[in-house]
């Protein structure tokens, strides 16, 4: 009977452990594991839940369980499916829940038994944005109708939406939809401490549009830096992508250095044009009254212009790489939206766009700052175009530091926007 199969967790991080919460509340026995120096302290933090059982390798739970869900880093996935698939039960089905799937069906496909089944999954959000509407991707690579079922009926405690996809359209879409938003954040991020600055402590960054980047990229930096550098570096659409992202910084910049309003103009209409079709009288994702609400800072009486160079170049990019963002919006990040959101409210507001070309060529109160971006964007995409895992983790460590104090006021007050902003947006 249904109710007597048992789900394995092989991988007790932030993903891991809210799926074992999340599946254990709806009355599913979970087997669950990590390494092993942190078997005594999950089995001290799970003793109160009695369908939950605490083992300690993954190969008992392998061996265990119905359906296998490896939560693992996508780094390190085809060595703990190398050790162990082999345990697999006869006839169970495999799936994991990484955000890269090339190396993780490879994996899949190497190391398990032809017998076991293969069906993965994907939560678009982090695990501490609330499941119920939100995106859950389904990848049957190698399984019967009984089964796939069978995990459609498991994770359906999560009142997420599900997503049919298969393995590779799921990397060029999840590149679509995340690689180049996490790098804009990131460079952002990195321009900030090289200028030694804390944005919300400076006027110019506060209010509006600049709410929703200083929040989104405290909250990329208060998580595992594994997270972004999985997709980044074993995603081939991302690496591309990254890079032309960089590639439209760089070239904009320029523009601006050179004072050359017309090609800069010209340029930033064409890709406009180009993603944001329609007559422009659709609702926008984000509106005035929702942006201004969250500040890490006390918001000036006036604006201060800005000529968003960021946003300008991630239109530039999608115009450049033929990406249409609306056409994912089924299988959107709660990140993705928001950057969507803001990056919409500016292209459509025709005042406020031409106040950033006139900005950009006139106003220098940005150049350091786009300077210091420029070198970021350029850096995070050469890191990840050599794929560097250490080299990532160690700029995004040193960044990480640099912001950590604000950390825990900045996820409360960031939880709270995307909260808000996810009711206030359409999800067609």
């Amino acid at each position: 009977m249904e109710e007597e199969k048992t789900v394995g967790i092989i991988g007790m991080g932030d993903m891991g452990k809210m799926y074992t919460r999340r599946l254990s509340d709806a009355g599913w026995r979970v087997n669950a594991c990590d390494t092993p120096e942190k078997y005594d302290k999950l089995v001290e933090e799970y003793s109160g839940r009695n369908n939950v059982q605490i083992l300690r390798s993954g190969h008992l739970v392998s061996r265990a369980s119905d359906y296998i869900i490896y939560s693992v880093e996508a780094k390190n996935i085809d060595e703990v499916v190398a050790t162990f698939g082999p345990s697999t039960k006869l006839g169970a089905i495999v799936g994991g829940q990484t955000s890269c799937k090339a190396p993780e069906i490879a994996a899949f496909e190497k190391h398990l038994p032809n017998d076991v089944q293969i069906v993965s999954c994907h939560s678009l959000h982090g695990p501490g944005v609330d499941t119920k509407g939100q995106p859950l991707v389904l990848i049957k690579h190698r399984a019967s109708d009984e089964s796939f079922a069978l995990v459609e009926r498991i994770l359906s405690c999560f009142g997420s939406k599900y997503v049919y996809l298969t393995a590779a359209q799921h990397d060029r879409i999840t590149a679509d939809t995340q690689a180049v938003t996490h790098a804009a954040f990131l460079s952002m991020g990195a321009a900030w401490m090289a200028n030694q600055q804390f944005p919300w402590e400076i006027p110019r960054y506060l209010g509006g549009i600049e709410n929703v980047k200083i929040n989104v990229t405290l909250r990329i930096y208060a998580n595992k830096w594994h997270v972004y550098a999985g997709l980044a570096i074993l995603n081939p659409s991302a690496q591309k992508q990254i890079k032309q992202y960089a590639e439209s910084v760089t070239e904009l910049f320029k523009l601006m250095l050179a004072g050359n309003r017309q090609e800069l103009t010209r340029r930033i209409y064409a890709a406009g044009a180009a993603v944001f079709k329609g007559d422009g009288k659709e609702d926008l994702l984000l509106k005035d009254e929702v942006l201004d609400r969250f500040s890490l800072g006390e918001i000036p009486e006036e604006r201060v212009k800005n000529n968003h160079l960021s946003l300008l170049a991630m239109v530039d990019c999608w115009w450049k790489l033929g990406i249409v963002p609306y056409d994912h919006m089924i299988c959107s990040t709660p990140l993705f939206r928001l950057w969507l959101g803001i990056t919409e409210y500016l292209f459509r507001k025709p005042d406020l766009l031409d106040e950033c070309i006139d900005t950009a060529i006139n106003d220098n109160t940005f150049r350091g700052d786009d300077l210091e971006f420029t070198f970021a964007a350029r850096d995070w995409s050469a890191r990840v175009s050599l794929g560097h895992m250490d080299g990532y983790r160690e700029k995004f460590e040193e960044i990480q530091e640099f912001f950590a104090p604000r950390f825990p006021e900045a996820t409360l007050l960031g939880n709270e926007m995307i909260k808000t902003i996810l009711e206030k947006t359409r999800e067609d």
